[in-house]
């Protein structure tokens, strides 16, 4: 029996706001689907939403995470620096980076190889937890395991968010935490350059 590992490999964005709503941005040059974006949003009330570019992406998002509503939409990325403009059907992102950090500059100093291998992943797991609040290696849906394989951390500096017309208000950390999957996102607004790994249930 064999178990198929789908890589996507790019970067995770998570901010808060002050209206409570918080968000992760998933950018990914590389994966099985090609280059794709998708927003996942989770409200102040706990309504959490997956805006994804295709329902082929949708329905494999949405079967590896939990969300009350999915929304095929058109999604466009620029990136220009460290300004980042996001469109989603309804939602309107705008966020710029600043530097690394300490946790930054030690993922950086991980050879990706190594980063990238379980192993190392399953390792740096609980000190995640510890100093992050974050976890690298779980349980997903549908019998599905996931792992991440950070490779670099920016702060988010700024941010300005509109959804469905209505200004989201100021940058704030991501709390409480996100509730799609196994584990959040760092608590304070964070871009981690990333590789994620979902592997599917055994193939009878």
């Amino acid at each position: 029996m064999d178990r198929t590992r789908m890589l996507f490999d790019g970067w995770i964005a998570g901010l808060g706001t002050s209206s409570g709503t918080r968000l992760v941005l998933g950018h990914w040059p590389g994966s099985p689907f090609g280059p794709v974006t998708d927003v996942m949003v989770e409200r102040a009330d706990g309504h959490r939403m997956l805006l994804a570019p295709t329902a082929e992406l949708g329905r494999f998002v949405a079967g590896t995470y939990s969300f009350d509503e999915v929304r095929t939409v058109p999604i466009a990325v620029q990136r220009s620096g460290t300004a980042w403009a996001v469109t989603a059907g309804p939602l309107e992102l705008r966020f710029t980076t600043g530097g690394r950090g300490r946790l930054g500059l030690l993922l950086r100093s991980v050879p990706p190889p190594l980063a990238r291998q379980l192993p190392w992943v399953r390792c740096i797991d609980l000190p995640a937890r510890l100093l992050r609040g974050v976890r690298t290696y779980g349980s997903a849906g549908n019998g599905r395991r996931e792992w991440y394989a950070a490779q670099d951390l920016h702060r988010v500096t700024t941010a300005r968010c509109v959804l469905d017309g209505v200004d989201l208000g100021h940058l704030t950390d991501v709390d409480p935490p996100v509730r799609f999957g196994f584990g959040s996102t760092p608590r304070s607004p964070a871009l981690v350059r990333v590789t994620t790994t979902v592997e599917l249930p055994e193939a009878a």
